[in-house]
């Protein structure tokens, strides 16, 4: 049984870093998405934790077409339609349930569902994913935990979320079962309140060379 979408691993694969966004006014959107795009991140996830959040999404895929939107934070099978309606190509959650499993085979859009421990990937392989957000990747055990999970669960592929920084990102890179990581630290929010658009796109450019070599 495959519950996930097998082009999620491609996409997961387009940019080492995924920005992770909190974006508060619906006005700053635009103008931060096309600093992270000019600055070479094609995948911007879009955190379901702002009341305006399905609406920035929806702006994003109106007028970005060559953007990967995704939708962060899906907790419920309701938040994952909207989403979907919204705009989203794919969404993540933190964690996986019983609900998002049984939602997942008629899904709008693939789910990248989260995990922290040996068992509950063996329950998300068991439901039909292969692709995995490993959060919080810091506090479940960085680096020193994928490299464990390598062993015996070989074509888990993973995007590791939480706690990672531009100098940590590197060590999560380079592992074999990691296509990218999710970071916030590609829009400062001093940055973004005050239109420093050009802060964000050097950031980007950070970001995409600390791809794997």
């Amino acid at each position: 049984m495959r519950n996930q979408n097998p082009m999620l691993a491609q996409v997961l694969r387009l940019s080492p870093v995924i920005p992770v966004l909190v974006i508060e006014r619906t006005a700053d959107a635009l103008p931060l998405a096309r600093a992270l795009l000019e600055g070479g991140l094609k995948v911007l996830e879009i955190t379901l934790r702002t009341p305006n959040a399905l609406e920035v999404i929806a702006t994003l895929a109106n007028h970005l077409p060559n953007a990967m939107i995704a939708a962060g934070t899906v907790t419920t099978p309701q938040q994952w339609e909207a989403a979907a309606r919204a705009g989203a190509q794919f969404a993540v959650a933190p964690g996986l349930t019983t609900a998002l499993i049984e939602r997942a085979p008629s899904a709008p859009i693939p789910l990248l569902p989260g995990v922290a421990t040996a068992s509950e990937l063996m329950t998300a392989l068991d439901g039909g994913f292969e692709c995995f957000k490993f959060f919080p990747a810091q506090p479940a055990g960085g680096t020193a935990m994928l490299k464990a999970f390598g062993g015996p669960f070989p074509d888990a592929l993973f995007c590791p979320t939480g706690g990672i920084t531009a100098d940590t990102a590197p060590s999560f890179l380079a592992l074999p079962n990691v296509a990218c990581v999710g970071g916030s630290w590609l829009a400062p929010a001093s940055a973004v309140q005050s239109g420093d658009w050009a802060t964000i796109t050097a950031l980007a450019r950070a970001a995409v060379s600390l791809g794997h070599t």
